[in-house]
């Protein structure tokens, strides 16, 4: 499909450039790594009004509209879901791993004092980073949504946007699920080689982080398709995307050890951590499938 390959094309050499072009410069020990990374999660929105503009399709068409009445309910599970899964995943971590656990977060505020340190930054005391961060624990369900949603729009507008209904125009909803999740893994390869997520110090680095984004992408997108299949706008799947980037960090506040395992938990993108993304990721594949069905069935019918 030539929209397809031209967005396709247009996102990942504007992406994979600058993240080349950062890893030339010091990868992620460059200052303005953040900043760039932000940048990144623009180039799918860009990319999605450049393809409409070179194939002459109208802005209108593309997904954006918000579509609130009567969809009220996913815009609340896209909220709150990602919370819950994200606790979900930690809570089993730590009950399989109870020697990891840290309830006093000393392990992690230790760690930001010696980054802040490291950095020639003077850091507060270890009392008001504690203070500093039940605050922040306790606001983070309300803010991170509004915090993170230019950056999560800048994605979302591009794979659910745009990618996911223009892949279903020529396959099921299913298999377009399927096939732009994987290429929304493999958009994040250059990210991963660089240490994001996974870091380095693994066996199979950067290969085996790269395929685990993938598989990470394909799990959280095929939630994310489903609400915006459901609802015909991304909105709801900002709202989502948003709440994983910034709750994310749920489990790391509370590990007691610097390095674990990354694979495995307790954030999102280990086995453990990301089991309940895992589990909801499959009903929402069957409830997907299902879709299909109907909307087969209803074709048959009309022929008939």
């Amino acid at each position: 499909m030539k929209k397809v390959k031209i967005f396709i094309a247009t996102t990942f050499i504007l992406t994979w450039s600058i993240c080349f072009g950062l890893m030339s410069q010091g990868g992620y020990q460059n200052k303005y790594t953040t900043v760039v990374l932000c940048i990144c999660m623009l180039i799918p929105a860009i990319s999605t009004i450049l393809t409409s503009l070179i194939t002459k399709n109208k802005l209108k068409d593309i997904w954006i509209k918000p579509n609130f009445k009567g969809n009220m309910k996913f815009y609340l599970i896209a909220w709150l879901l990602p919370a819950i899964l994200i606790i979900l995943g930690a809570v089993v971590y730590f009950l399989i791993f109870p020697q990891h656990f840290d309830l006093s977060m000393n392990t992690f505020i230790n760690s930001n004092i010696s980054q802040m340190t490291a950095m020639g930054q003077t850091p507060p005391s270890a009392e008001s980073l504690k203070s500093l961060l039940k605050i922040q624990l306790a606001t983070l369900i309300f803010v991170v949504p509004i915090g993170n949603f230019i950056t999560c729009l800048g994605e979302e507008l591009g794979w659910r946007g745009y990618l996911l209904p223009t892949l279903c125009e020529k396959y099921s909803y299913l298999k377009s699920t399927i096939i732009s999740g994987v290429i929304w893994g493999l958009w994040h390869a250059p990210m991963i080689a660089m240490g994001h997520n996974y870091g380095l110090a693994y066996k199979t680095a950067p290969w085996g982080g790269i395929l685990a984004m993938i598989v990470f992408c394909v799990s959280v997108g095929s939630i994310m398709s489903y609400i915006t299949l459901k609802v015909k706008s991304p909105i709801p799947s900002v709202i989502f995307h948003g709440m994983i980037n910034g709750f994310a960090i749920i489990g790391a506040i509370f590990i007691s050890i610097p390095n674990p395992n990354p694979f495995i938990g307790p954030l999102p993108i280990g086995i453990i951590g990301g089991i309940g993304f895992i589990i909801v990721s499959i009903i929402c594949l069957i409830k997907i499938d299902k879709m299909d069905k109907i909307i087969y069935n209803e074709s048959k019918e009309n022929l008939i």
